[in-house]
Formats: structure tokens, C-alpha cells, sequence
């Protein structure tokens, strides 16, 4: 098992591809805080990228691109000085083709937003850094260069179901944005496991078999390694212990069954490694803050 797979699923990871921006002269185009994850790439020329809580920009030139994993406002600019306009409106003024600032269009880029389920900030988001920056000229960008140059041709062709085709390209290109994130060796949390030679297996076998009544022991022995060694190298690399990490994945699917199915509680705890509702219940609100039928209701 994959445990990047299983987050990126267990979340409904889904893209939508935005209109083009091309802008020239002297130009800014200031963002709102994105409800999910935001990214641009650069095809032609070049900007700058400045956020709310950053105090220096981020230089971006052609074939470069960002992911911003904050709900935070941002700004694209040809310089740091240029008075921002609006996005929306520029945005809406385009009609379905690129929307148009500045003076000129010697600068191109494409943009979009990833969306996932309300759990998303504690599995995932929370383990990125709010700006991933992947610079063009890092070789191992190339397959990201190749993802958003052919969002960009389904755009610019117009053909039946492109947009859908540029959509899942863009889901391609978060999952190679991650994996160049992890080859970086910056990564933290869960992910910085995934790389790691002794907490990956452990992962892989808990992602697995959630069902399994684990003991850190059993967990070490997927691992190959002691009982202590698996301890204290998974609380260093992922920030807890393994059977907390296993309750906190147990509690994800859970939440995701609740969510998708009819099954009953019992049922579901059953499925996902508790003995009974009650013991479910019990971890599921000291987690979430709601019991799984509370929870159910809610997101009915």
C-alpha cells in the first residue's frame, strides 16, 4: 500500500483548472485566500510572488511554478511596487479566455486550485510548508514542466473534454509536486516517514491492514527493527508514536465511511480495527470533537 495514494484518495482530491493570465508592462493582480490549495506555473516570462505573510517575494521565471498550501492572500506582480488590482474582476471580465492585465502579454501563466474534504488540513496540509516553489531549472522539475505544458495546450486548443484533460493533468502535477517535495529531504510529519527507511514500512503495513489489532511490537516486526528503535525513530521523524498515528488513520477512515456509506457504526468500527461502537466513539470524538453519528449528521 501507498500511504500517499490512500491520503490523496481519502481526502476526494479533485483540481479545476482556471482561466489564463497573461499581463505585461507594469501590472499586479492581488489573490483572496484560497479555500484549498492554489497553484500557478509561469509560461512565459516572469513575476513575482508575494504573500500576506511572507516579508520577501518569491522570484518566478519561465517554467517555474508554486503551490500555496495556506489560505492566505497573495500577489502576482512585475514588480514589487505595481498597486494590485482586484483578481475577480479581471478574472470575470474574461469571458472563458485568458483574463488580461497590464500592458502587453509578454507573461503567461496558468493557474488552478486543488480541493479536498473538510479533514484535509490535519492529514495533509499541515505537513507542507506554505509555499512550494519549483524552480525550472532544478532537473527534477522536468515532469512538471511536461504536466502543466500540456494543460496549457488543452487550454489553448479548445478540444472536446480538454478541460477535463487539463484537470486531471493538474492532479498529476500535485502528485509530482509532493513527490519532488519528499526527494528535497525537507518534508514533515507523516510524509517525512515516507522516505524514511525504517518508519515507511511501518507506514505501508499499518496503511494496509488498519483492521489488524497492532501492537508497536507487531508494527516493529513489519519494520524489521526493535520495538524501541521503531519508537523512538517514528516519534523523531513523524511527530508521534506509532499506535497514535495508527488511531489518527483509523479515525480518517472512519470519518470517510460515515461520510460515503450507510454502513452502521458497528459496522464501521469493526472495519477499521475497534472492537466496538463504543470503543470507536469514544477515540472518534476525542479526535474530531463529534461523535461518528453527530459527525454523520453534520456532513449528511
Amino acid at each position: 500500500m501507498d500511504p500517499l495514494d490512500d491520503v490523496l484518495a481519502l481526502l476526494g482530491t479533485t483540481s479545476r483548472v482556471s482561466a489564463a493570465l497573461t499581463a505585461g508592462g507594469r501590472w499586479a493582480v492581488r489573490f483572496d485566500p484560497p479555500a484549498g490549495v492554489k497553484f500557478n506555473a509561469v509560461r512565459r516570462g516572469r513575476c513575482l510572488l508575494r504573500t500576506d505573510t511572507a516579508p520577501e517575494p518569491v522570484p518566478l521565471d519561465t517554467g517555474d511554478c508554486f503551490l500555496l498550501t495556506r489560505p492566505v492572500g497573495y500577489t502576482l506582480a512585475s514588480d514589487p511596487d505595481v498597486p494590485a488590482e482586484p483578481a475577480g474582476p479581471i478574472f470575470r471580465a474574461a469571458a472563458g479566455g485568458p483574463a488580461r492585465v497590464g500592458a502587453g502579454d509578454e507573461v503567461l501563466l496558468v493557474g488552478g486550485a486543488f480541493s479536498f474534504t473538510d479533514r484535509s488540513r490535519d492529514l495533509l496540509l499541515d505537513s507542507l510548508p506554505q509555499v512550494i516553489h519549483v524552480p525550472a531549472t532544478t532537473p527534477e522539475a522536468e515532469t512538471v514542466r511536461w504536466a502543466v505544458g500540456e494543460i496549457d495546450a488543452e487550454l489553448r486548443q479548445g478540444r472536446p473534454g480538454g478541460r477535463l484533460v487539463a484537470d486531471h493533468l493538474a492532479l498529476v502535477m500535485l502528485i509530482r509536486i509532493l513527490r519532488l517535495h519528499l526527494d528535497r529531504g525537507t518534508p514533515s510529519g507523516w510524509l517525512a516517514g515516507l522516505t524514511d527507511p525504517v518508519v515507511a514500512p511501518a507506514l505501508r503495513a499499518m496503511h494496509a491492514h488498519p483492521e489488524r489489532p497492532w501492537t508497536v511490537a507487531a508494527v516493529a516486526r513489519s519494520a524489521a527493527v526493535s520495538r524501541s528503535t521503531l519508537a523512538a525513530r517514528f516519534k523523531r521523524v513523524v511527530g508521534c508514536g506509532p499506535l497514535e498515528y495508527l488511531t489518527g488513520w483509523r479515525i480518517e477512515l472512519a470519518a470517510d465511511r460515515l461520510r460515503r456509506s450507510e454502513d452502521t457504526v458497528a459496522t464501521v468500527a469493526r472495519a477499521v480495527g475497534y472492537g466496538s461502537e463504543s470503543a470507536l466513539s469514544v477515540a472518534f470524538k476525542r479526535v474530531t470533537g463529534l461523535s461518528p453519528r453527530a459527525y454523520r449528521n453534520r456532513t449528511a
